[in-house]
Order: C-alpha cells, then sequence, then structure tokens
C-alpha cells in the first residue's frame, strides 16, 4: 500500500487553490481521496480500473519533463503534482484542481512525487456518446467571452466535482459495484465538468460549430490515420477551411502546426511500440508513417534526447 502525503503538504498546496471551499475541506477531501485510492495502486504509470475509461494514476518517484500525449480526458491528483508545459504555457494540476483535456495534444508533463508520497490520482476519459447525451440535457452556455475555450486547461476544483471523483473513487473499491454502478458515476463526473469553468471546451465537441470543433475533428482523423502520407491541403478541405485558415486556427489551438503535430504524434506512437518491444527499430518507423529508417532515428532523437534503440 502507497503512503499519504503528510498533512501539512496537502495544506500548503490547498492553499493555492481558494475555489473549494475552505481550507479544512480541500485538506478533508484530498486525504479521503488518496485513502480510496491508495490500496489500489500497485504500479507506476497509468493502469485500467473495473469501470471502463477510468484509469488510476500513481508514481512513486517524480520524472523530469517529458514529451507524451494524453488523450481527451479528464485528470484528477489527489497526491503529489503534475506540471503541464504547453508551448508557452505552464499548466499545474494537483490537489485542489484538475485538468480537462479536451483534445488531444502533445505537450510536455512533469511529476512531483517521491515514495513517501506518491503521486496518485484517476484519469477518465470522454465517451463522446455520453457527452453528447449530457450537452442535450443542459441549457444553452453564455457565449464566450472571447474566441475559442482552451482545449487543456487546470480549473479550480468545486464542491460537486469534488463528490463526484470521491463517489466514482469508492464505486473502484469493488468490482461488482464498480460494474453496476461505474457508468454513473462518470456521468456525475462528466456532469460536474461541463458544468465547470472549462465546461464550454467540452460542449462545443458535441454541438460542431466553428473552428474549434473542426479543428477538434480533424485531430480525430489525424490519430485515425497519422501513418497515412497526408497533406495540410487535405487536411483543410476535409475541414472545409481554406489551407491558410486551417493552418492558423489548428495552430492556434494545438500551438503547433499540422507539419509538427503529425510529426511528434508519430513519434510519440513509435515511442510506445518500442517500448512494449513489440517491434524493432525499422518496422516501428514504417508503421507510424516514416519512409526512411535514417529519418526516423535522427527526428526521434532530436525529440526525446535519445536514440530509438536506446527507448
Amino acid at each position: 500500500m502507497l503512503d499519504l502525503l503528510p498533512a501539512s503538504s496537502l495544506q500548503d498546496r490547498a492553499s493555492r487553490d481558494p475555489a473549494f471551499g475552505s481550507l479544512n475541506a480541500r485538506d478533508a477531501w484530498a486525504s479521503q481521496l488518496a485513502r480510496t485510492l491508495a490500496p489500489l495502486a500497485s504500479t507506476d504509470g497509468f493502469s485500467d480500473t473495473a469501470i471502463d475509461g477510468v484509469k488510476l494514476i500513481a508514481s512513486e518517484c517524480s520524472h523530469s519533463r517529458t514529451p507524451l500525449i494524453y488523450e481527451p480526458g479528464l485528470f484528477i491528483i489527489a497526491q503529489g503534482d503534475k506540471v503541464g508545459y504547453l508551448g508557452e504555457r505552464v499548466i499545474h494540476y494537483g490537489p485542489g484542481n484538475y485538468l480537462v483535456q479536451a483534445m488531444p495534444l502533445p505537450f510536455e508533463c512533469e511529476t512531483i512525487a517521491r515514495p513517501d508520497a506518491p503521486l496518485l490520482g484517476l484519469s477518465i476519459g470522454v465517451d463522446p456518446l455520453m457527452l453528447s447525451e449530457l450537452v442535450h440535457h443542459l441549457p444553452a452556455p453564455p457565449p464566450l467571452d472571447r474566441g475559442s475555450p482552451e482545449p487543456m486547461a487546470a480549473v479550480a476544483l468545486d464542491a460537486p466535482m469534488a463528490e463526484a471523483v470521491q463517489r466514482l473513487a469508492s464505486c473502484l473499491q469493488d468490482e461488482h459495484t464498480s460494474r453496476a454502478l461505474g457508468a454513473g458515476r462518470v456521468r456525475e463526473v462528466l456532469f460536474a465538468a461541463l458544468n465547470g469553468p472549462q465546461g464550454q471546451s467540452l460542449r462545443q465537441l458535441v454541438q460542431q460549430q466553428g473552428h474549434y470543433a473542426r479543428i477538434a475533428e480533424s485531430l480525430n482523423y489525424l490519430h485515425r490515420h497519422f501513418a497515412l502520407p497526408l497533406t495540410v491541403e487535405a487536411l483543410a478541405e476535409r475541414a472545409n477551411m481554406s489551407a491558410s485558415h486551417f493552418h492558423h486556427h489548428f495552430k492556434r489551438v494545438t500551438q503547433l502546426s499540422p507539419v509538427q503535430y503529425l510529426k511528434r504524434l508519430r513519434l510519440l506512437r513509435a515511442r510506445m511500440l518500442l517500448g512494449q518491444q513489440r517491434v524493432n527499430v525499422a518496422r516501428a518507423a514504417a508503421d507510424v508513417g516514416y519512409r526512411s529508417t535514417s529519418q526516423f532515428s535522427r527526428e526521434y532523437k532530436r525529440y526525446f534526447g535519445v536514440s530509438p534503440s536506446q527507448g
């Protein structure tokens, strides 16, 4: 069983997130969630639970900035800290707030943890069908003050989200309970997120209006077909936009050009294949869309700092 973070550390971090009630309430919530999750954490990283789309996050040590990509989801940390780096943005998420990832974006992430105070948390995937159903029952939101919503942002935890997350975590203690009630608990959490500060970023994925939704659909297409020889012109045509407008809005949302995004996506997928030791370097390069193994190796080392044969 993993140890819990000392209360004093939780209080220090909770004081940075004043939106969730009192200091004692935030402290109690984080401590309770950590106690609920600790017995379930047997391995580092993301591990499956009995509820589809819900994964346990655990790490007994810190990790420096590492390139990665999250699929759309909600990320709630009970103990420890995460720091994300997206372009020039620095995104902190730990006890007292949660990360809303509306689109799959390559970014760099730093983990802060130690053996006697490991990172503990949950990731909850966003099911498009469930999201669409919930949005259908919500009143129309007020118009955005400016521009598009952020596709990736940490927001302060509020009481409805805290309560929904704790009920979901409690479900995980028993497999039969998870299978009977888990989907409903996930709905509660997603409903709370839709009513939270970043709800617009999720709503617009369903409403299919504007440039934000078009870029989201383009990212979904890229993730299904990243190994194909894709061009900006072809992607723009699919999005019913000119190439110049598509490039502009794509970079505004993802902080990367379409070509940069595709390259990082391919390299991250290749690292996953190599990490699972299913293929050699040449096969990994080919499987993610590279025609030249030497070019793949150069770009892999430039991005990750090590050659593909070293991991």
